[in-house]
């Protein structure tokens, strides 16, 4: 399993920047129980609630400048997930895309399938370690590369709705969408590089909420939690 969890969701639930330590310790605490269960578990982890690389260039900051800015938010993000999960006793590896041996390990496939066969968590930092590439895109990328069965998105609603549940009363949640309909609709599950490559090997993504308690567990028992994207829209 990969886990893609967004950086604004660690800034809490009122949102703003930094790191809220009670919701880094749930975040945690529902990864160690995934982890209990027996599941490989890989984590990418944005890095909006410290900086956004698309924030900085509409300021006026070099886009490529801003991305690099961006994947260190994620490093320390990583760093501070495994902190959370090494003392509740759960063994963690963070690998970096962006060399920085002294906090992280430097990515290397073989080495982080080693790192999942050993019972480890491996948290993937730093993105891709290029520029105008999303931690989305990430995502989906580490997920072939490790062999993943499913990529999970944690949001802050339940799952995928057909118009803004903030904004909207009678908003529906879509229980089951095609990556077709994702990419011509333009339904944020995803951005569209993440969910093209996703399409193109056939990785299923399950969007659910990241906060509410035990949905990471259920995910992996199978449970029909928040919504399922595939390619035919539908249970493989």
């Amino acid at each position: 399993m990969m886990l893609k969890l967004s950086g604004e969701a660690l800034a809490g639930s009122e949102g703003g920047f930094g790191i809220d330590q009670p919701t880094l310790q749930v975040l945690a605490t529902e990864v160690a129980e995934a982890h209990a269960l027996g599941a490989e578990c890989g984590v990418v982890i944005g890095g909006g609630n410290i900086f956004r690389g698309l924030k900085g260039s509409a300021q006026g900051m070099d886009r490529a400048t801003a991305d690099y800015m961006g994947m260190l938010a994620t490093v320390i993000n990583s760093l501070a997930l495994q902190d959370t999960l090494e003392r509740l006793k759960v063994p963690t590896r963070v690998l970096s895309a962006l060399e920085i041996r002294q906090v992280a390990e430097p990515y290397i496939r073989r080495r982080a399938i080693r790192h999942l066969e050993k019972g480890r968590v491996v948290i993937f930092a730093a993105g891709t370690g290029n520029p105008f590439f999303s931690t989305d895109t990430a995502a989906a990328l580490r997920s072939m590369e490790i062999g993943a069965e499913l990529l999970c998105k944690a949001t802050k609603v339940e799952g995928v709705y057909d118009k803004d549940p903030a904004k909207h009363a009678d908003a529906v949640m879509l229980r089951r969408l095609t990556y077709d309909r994702c990419l011509s609709d333009r339904i944020g599950v995803m951005d569209s590089t993440a969910m093209a490559l996703a399409r193109e090997n056939k990785l299923p993504i399950r969007v659910f909420a990241l906060l509410k308690r035990g949905n990471i567990k259920r995910v992996l028992l199978g449970e029909d939690v928040g919504t399922l994207v595939t390619e035919t829209g539908q249970e493989s």
